[in-house]
């Protein structure tokens, strides 16, 4: 028996009730329920493997469903609860991207914390020359807003897991953009940390900021959580409750970097959006030009030569010349605006000449803190997001603005910018 029809038995034997509620719940909710007694991560777990089994087999965002494990783990985070132990994410189910081992220094933090690892996710096959997708034996991974689309990658599956409500939260790494390209493709929120705030070890120094782990979740709240828990720090606002901004927060805005070819339904929906934001009062428009230079040469070379490349004298220029940049827009500017990616999702028959990545990996370079959020929709009903980036440690900030997205009244206006295109940026 494959671990999905185990998922499925699973399922059948608990009823599989509450799916349905139980997708639309946060990782903040489920913690809170589970840690006040209401619920018990024995009962979650056993919904969320019945969710799995009821979506995952048109969507396939997981490679392996961990049955036995989870609910074992589920069963220990309740006797912590028992004890008087306060969990911050207790009970809550976490999909891990498949490149992760539940050894892994990161994966250890967040089940400290409470979470219950139920599977393993899709990433891009071995040797793929496109990374923008999630493989199975079932097929590829499907987007859950268009089945015939990517979910984005390399943590397809991660986002696919979040969009569907198959789990609250999800991990993923991101070396060029492989936590915001699947977050900007299935509207869901995706944070890339400061490169080297979480460090891998073994690995070394300039890898370990250049690719970084980071959460794929629905809310704010939620990522918030995942990152506390990774970090143990007290400087972002509690993880159940990340604060608008306390006042406009200076952003720049640019389609394109000074040198990506943003395809314009991207660029307006992304920029609509953010004109939104503005009218809200939750960021306030900064006249710069950002003319940065196209890393991607600079990262090839990087990614083949870690020990060695950033030694080079034209890999250095590079790197000095795109931090420098970026530094200057934060002497006077908060925050930095673009789309995430420059083209809407892509068939699974690839992405052929399109660079999803060319807004994206300059700030793996730099090292710089970037977050996509969900910013509406093409004309044509695509997804877009809209990516922040913000001076090195300012995680919560980023925080802040997608907490303000999420209110009423911030949504209600950028659905009215949606509708208008017009606007301050």
């Amino acid at each position: 028996m494959n671990t999905h029809s185990v998922a499925a038995q699973t399922a059948s034997e608990s009823g599989g009730t509450g799916s349905a509620a139980y997708g639309g719940m946060s990782a903040a909710q489920i913690a809170a329920e589970v840690g006040a007694g209401r619920l018990t991560a024995r009962e979650v777990v056993r919904t969320a493997l019945a969710r799995i089994a009821e979506v995952d087999e048109s969507i396939r965002a997981f490679t392996q469903v961990w049955t036995v494990q989870a609910l074992e783990q589920a069963a220990a985070v309740d006797r912590s609860v028992r004890a008087g132990d306060r969990l911050p994410l207790a009970g809550v189910p976490l999909a891990v991207k498949g490149t992760r081992s539940l050894s892994s220094r990161h994966v250890s933090r967040l089940m400290a914390a409470g979470c219950v690892p139920v599977g393993a996710t899709a990433t891009p096959g071995a040797g793929t020359r496109w990374q923008t997708w999630g493989a199975t034996d079932r097929g590829p991974t499907r987007n859950p807003h268009d089945p015939d689309r990517s979910p984005g990658g390399s943590s397809a599956g991660s986002a696919a897991a979040v969009a569907a409500g198959m789990v609250p939260l999800a991990t993923g790494s991101d070396g060029a953009g492989s936590v915001r390209i699947p977050a900007a493709w299935c509207a869901v929120v995706g944070l890339k940390p400061t490169g080297g705030l979480l460090p891998l070890p073994g690995r070394p120094a300039y890898r370990a900021r250049r690719s970084v782990p980071g959460p794929l979740a629905r809310t704010a709240a939620d990522a918030t959580a995942y990152l506390c828990a990774l970090t143990g720090t007290a400087a972002l606002p509690p993880p159940a409750a990340p604060v608008p901004p306390a006042r406009p927060l200076r952003t720049v805005w640019s389609a394109t970097l000074g040198f990506a070819d943003t395809q314009p339904s991207v660029a307006a929906a992304a920029r609509a959006f953010l004109t939104g934001l503005a009218r809200a009062g939750i960021v306030a428009p900064h006249s710069a030009t950002v003319r940065l230079p196209d890393p991607g040469d600079c990262w090839q070379a990087l990614r083949a030569d870690l020990h060695g490349a950033v030694h080079h004298r034209p890999v250095a220029t590079t790197v000095a010349a795109l931090t420098a940049g970026v530094d200057r827009l934060f002497a006077e500017a908060e925050l930095l605006a673009t789309p995430t990616t420059p083209n809407p999702p892509h068939g699974h028959d690839g992405p052929g000449e399109l660079m999803s990545v060319a807004l994206t990996w300059a700030f793996n370079i730099t090292g710089h803190p970037a977050i996509s959020i969900p910013a509406g929709r093409t004309a044509a009903g695509q997804p877009v997001g809209l990516q922040l980036v913000a001076p090195p440690g300012r995680e919560a900030d980023l925080l802040a603005v997608a907490a303000a997205v999420e209110t009423t009244a911030a949504v209600e206006t950028t659905r009215a910018a949606g509708t208008t295109g017009a606007g301050a940026y």
